[in-house]
């Protein structure tokens, strides 16, 4: 890990101090005037292979927005089609571009693998981890309540490649309680679940995972669920509604939280993962967090071939 920039494909590639630029700069993005054109001459890559609208828009206008020029490839658009390999793939792209961010169906060893010829690769959302999606996330936080220290934020919902990415972001400040609620049998990798505990201890947050509904933690500010469905996968147990069913972010669950907020990283299926009261109601800021999405894109491109200035790469 280094305060230089270059690739990001899990959280735990990010120094502390890395983290904290990235969120900080995104909220600076958000509040701020037109940056410039600090990327001018820069050429960013943006692959998809599975459909996305937000983070590919997000990706793509900030890119933009700081100067840089972008090619855009679509899941059929690359020779990985017909056979050649992702090695040989990633030592074309270290010829042309100067940061390749890329949503795979794969694993994340399919994302380093390219990144190994030299080139910088952001994943833009793989199997085990959406570290895009978390930093977009705390961002939104950061905005919100000028810090994450303290921030007590229940998730909802399968222990998915969102889950998986807040629990090892937050994690790292203290005074956080991450708590997941997740179905029997959708749970977090006990690899992350592992990694976020000992990351905890040692920043002063708790990381806690049940799968049940029962003693939900009062004084939340933040409730957090995603769809139930997780882009481009499917579940092999046909009867997994019934299982999900408890875990339903509904009116009710705010008992114990009033002033909680509502979070979610869009798509939503109302009436699934979530009712149209909350995720239409007062307490939502879903589309607010929609928004941050590209802020916190600028971040991260910004970061990924600049780095981070001296005066603030430490904490």
């Amino acid at each position: 890990m280094n305060s230089t920039g270059g690739t990001l494909i899990s959280v735990t590639d990010l120094t502390d101090g890395d983290l904290r630029h990235i969120v900080d700069q995104g909220v600076r993005f958000g509040q701020a005037d037109a940056p410039g054109r600090p990327l001018h001459g820069r050429v960013v890559g943006v692959y998809f292979s599975k459909t996305s609208t937000r983070t590919r828009t997000a990706f793509t206008s900030g890119a933009l927005r700081l100067g840089a020029d972008v090619i855009a490839y679509g899941p059929n658009d690359l020779q990985l089609n017909t056979g050649e390999s992702i090695a040989d793939t990633g030592r074309v792209f270290a010829g042309m571009l100067d940061l390749l961010v890329a949503r795979t169906a794969g694993a994340e060893r399919d994302l380093r693998e390219l990144a190994a010829s030299g080139l910088p690769v952001v994943n833009a959302m793989s199997e085990l981890e959406h570290p895009t999606q978390a930093l977009a996330d705390l961002t939104t936080l950061t905005a919100r309540f000028g810090t994450l220290d303290g921030l007590r934020l229940l998730y909802v919902g399968e222990g998915n490649n969102t889950c998986t990415a807040l629990a090892l972001a937050l994690s790292r400040f203290p005074g956080v309680h991450f708590e997941a609620r997740t179905p029997p049998g959708y749970g977090m990798p006990a690899s992350i679940v592992e990694t976020a505990v000992a990351q905890a201890a040692s920043s002063g947050a708790v990381v806690v995972e049940r799968h049940d509904m029962d003693d939900l933690p009062a004084d939340v500010r933040v409730v957090y669920t995603t769809r139930w469905q997780t882009t481009g996968t499917s579940k092999p147990d046909p009867d997994w509604r019934t299982v999900f069913a408890p875990f339903q972010v509904h009116d009710g669950l705010f008992a114990g939280s009033p002033d909680a907020l509502f979070m979610h990283d869009l798509p939503a299926h109302r009436g699934e993962e979530v009712t149209a009261e909350v995720l239409d109601g007062p307490r939502s800021i879903a589309f607010e967090q929609a928004r941050y999405k590209m802020f916190s894109a600028m971040a991260v491109v910004q970061w990924s071939l600049l780095g981070v200035p001296s005066q603030t790469g430490a904490v």
